[in-house]
């Protein structure tokens, strides 16, 4: 019988690992005004200025990060249009050698023309033909032509895995459903759906990323409804972070906020919805500093942290400390990649 203490280890179903160096990054050219700019000023901005080794000690620090807090998987989507080639093994190596479980997929888009789509569909196949363990990325409908959109869901059907993309995030995407409904299936990741209509006809998992959708403004997804639509839910962090206990706190009070009947334990069933997407967590155990483990209690107790995290029968984390890697030494190497990293986005148009 499970002790009271124990949990299989956590799954952050939507993760972005390179904004792990982001915290503290040199302010925007000017003031985003909504989801776009947001974007287009900080985040696709970042994402040019990455390299290989940045990638690298973005996801050891990532990991790390999600062992602090008891979380033995990520699903992670990338993009790195200056370094795409080689970045989702950068990333799964990088996990692996923490002790944490990934799931990697690249982010196909036409935003950097016809050929950075081709290179990201040539990524998603190298990785996963090469054994790693993933999904087929899109970005967004929004940023792709309807032929790559059909040729990414063609790879990931021919390779036998789903599709991991952002849906309807801000109102810019408001079509996604329209464009993808064909193509989509049961094993496809939907991230967001913020602003998809209730009979929206996507097959696949919506993963809800509730401290993400409050900080870009882009609306309450109320993914309750999707329940009635066949749509499994999970929890995301959407990279900030890999904090899922804190997630579903967040999860329950913005849905409290739209219906008091609701329970804490409708958001556990979406935290839990990750063991069906990353299974081998499952078999992981994470010993915590709290005895009651179930949604009423957590939902009001902040500060529950893991104090021995087993991943696969391995220790991986014990007395605070990971027990593969220096945590010092990662967060230094960290912090001089951090400081590259604002260094090009100071140089960049």
């Amino acid at each position: 019988m499970a002790s009271p203490y124990t949990t299989p280890g956590l799954v952050c179903s939507h993760h972005h690992l390179y904004s792990a160096l982001a915290r503290g990054m040199p302010a925007p050219p000017r003031t985003p005004h909504g989801f776009l700019e947001i974007l287009e000023l900080i985040w696709w901005r970042l994402d040019r200025a990455l390299d290989l080794d940045l990638i690298r000690w973005s996801a050891m620090l990532g990991a790390l990060e999600c062992l602090e807090v008891g979380c033995t998987a990520v699903i992670d989507h990338h993009e790195s249009p200056n370094a795409t080639e080689g970045s989702l093994s950068v990333i799964a190596d990088a996990c692996a050698e923490v002790g944490v479980r990934a799931s990697c997929a690249y982010g196909v888009t036409d935003r950097h023309g016809a050929e950075g789509a081709r290179r990201g569909l040539a990524e998603n196949e190298r990785f996963l033909r090469s054994g790693g363990e993933g999904y087929v990325g899109i970005h967004a409908a929004f940023t792709c032509t309807d032929e790559t959109l059909e040729a990414a869901a063609g790879l990931a059907a021919d390779l036998g895995v789903g599709v991991h993309t952002h849906v309807a995030e801000g109102e810019a995407d408001a079509a996604a459903a329209e464009r993808l409904a064909a193509l989509s299936r049961p094993d496809w990741l939907l991230i967001h759906g913020v602003h998809l209509p209730d009979d929206h006809q996507l097959r696949g998992t919506l993963v809800h990323n509730p401290r993400s959708n409050m900080n870009n403004a882009v609306g309450y997804a109320r993914p309750a409804r999707f329940e009635a639509t066949g749509n499994p839910v999970a929890l995301g962090t959407d990279g900030i972070g890999s904090d899922m206990l804190d997630e579903f706190r967040i999860a329950y009070v913005r849905l409290r906020e739209s219906d008091v009947t609701a329970s804490p334990e409708t958001p556990w069933q979406w935290l839990s919805a990750g063991w069906d997407l990353m299974p081998g967590a499952r078999n992981d155990t994470v010993t915590w500093n709290y005895a009651a483990m179930e949604p009423w209690h957590l939902a009001f107790s902040p500060g529950v942290r893991p104090e021995r995290v087993e991943v696969a029968g391995e220790v991986v984390w014990a007395d605070g400390q990971p027990t593969r890697v220096d945590a010092a030494e990662i967060r230094a190497k960290a912090a001089e990649a951090a400081q590259r990293l604002f260094r090009r986005l100071d140089e960049l148009d």
